[in-house]
């Protein structure tokens, strides 16, 4: 076995998860994903907690959708009462096809989602974390040999940790004491409202909130919003091409939406219940070990020079105590690229210019 997907599971376990001793750990395993898991398996074991493992396949959910009538039970028991007693829920991505859920009907996905939605909040409790296993089907969907994927997944998460949480927790600090971010770049003239939020300096790791791995952003959940943005990175969302999406943001709202390819998938994503026009997520990405699009939101959004916004659900660790932020049964991230003739400013201060912060070498500063 690759000595890298050992080194990738020891990341997950202990830097990323914290998995202890007794811990009870559900780890959800796709298709491509099984040298990752018997490593991740065996560092659990070794560790001295307890494991469930969950065949987690693309292919095996179109069969289940498509077989079914569409009136999901709500929040099944089985499978409720087996996330609320985990202590841990570990997911390893990397299935054999990128879209095996194309052909699956909107309607069905939306119910399904919607009935879900205690599981998905209980899983949401317990320490996660995901991460993906290198595939072909993933170097495919990047436009890249296996090997050169291979190459560029393990930079982006066989890395100093440590130093990047101390160089993004200048990012926090700004957006943490800050009220307002506007967001200017060509097609774009977006103002969110940031005050009371707390942001997370996302490190990799559940003790700094942060449970993607990689990770390498710094996000919080923004109040309002009002203006125009648009994304010109494309991704795939529900195995279908998202492409050059405008979103139009009133009172908080999305109130007008275009996609250039995609468009119905992004209006099925909006229309799935009353919190999905709205934001949940402004992140801003800092990981420079990501140094292309790959088509994967668990690398893209963590990119260098790029900033993304999510509709849909927003993350409880930005909030007031006490407070219940955006509700959804979506979170959808969507990334505008950051790197030319662009600024993110913060209460009228300028952050960031063309992609570089105003800490890094080579920042222009002014206003």
């Amino acid at each position: 076995m690759d000595p890298r997907v050992h080194e990738h599971a020891e990341i997950l376990v202990d830097w990323s998860a914290r998995i202890e001793a007794g811990d009870n750990v559900v780890l959800s395993v796709a298709e491509g994903a099984h040298d990752l898991a018997v490593a991740v398996a065996e560092a659990v074991g070794e560790r001295g907690a307890n494991l469930v493992a969950t065949y987690d396949s693309e292919e095996l959910a179109r069969a289940y959708l498509r077989g079914h009538d569409g009136e999901f039970d709500s929040n099944p028991a089985h499978e409720l009462a087996l996330v609320e007693n985990a202590d841990v829920y570990l997911r390893l991505g990397g299935g054999r096809n990128t879209t095996a859920t194309a052909d699956v009907p909107s309607p069905t996905r939306q119910a399904y989602r919607r009935a879900r939605t205690e599981i998905r909040e209980a899983r949401m409790d317990t320490d996660w974390v995901s991460t993906v296993h290198p595939t072909r089907s993933l170097a495919q969907q990047a436009g890249m040999s296996f090997e050169a994927y291979q190459e560029f997944v393990y930079d982006a998460i066989l890395r100093d940790w440590e130093s990047l949480a101390e160089e993004m927790a200048q990012l926090k600090t700004v957006l943490d004491e800050g009220s307002e971010v506007h967001i200017e770049k060509s097609e774009t003239d977006l103002w969110l409202s940031i005050e009371n939020r707390t942001a997370v300096n996302s490190a990799a790791s559940v003790v700094y909130d942060s449970h993607n791995l990689p990770s390498g952003e710094v996000f919080t959940a923004p109040a309002d919003a009002e203006g125009t943005v648009f994304f010109d990175i494309p991704m795939t969302v529900d195995a279908t091409r998202l492409r050059d999406v405008q979103l139009t943001f009133e009172s908080g709202e999305v109130v007008d939406y275009t996609a250039e390819q995609g468009e119905a998938v992004l209006r099925e994503i909006l229309e799935t219940d009353a919190g999905a026009r709205r934001l949940g997520e402004l992140g801003i990405g800092m990981n420079r070990g990501i140094d292309r699009v790959t088509d994967n939101i668990l690398f893209d959004e963590k990119m260098g020079e790029t900033v993304h916004l999510a509709v849909g659900r927003a993350y409880d660790a930005c909030l007031p105590e006490g407070e219940s932020g955006n509700q959804s049964a979506v979170h959808t991230d969507l990334i505008t690229d950051m790197s030319e003739e662009s600024t993110l400013s913060v209460d009228g201060e300028v952050i960031q210019r063309d992609g570089t912060f105003r800490w890094e070498s080579g920042f222009a500063g002014g206003t």
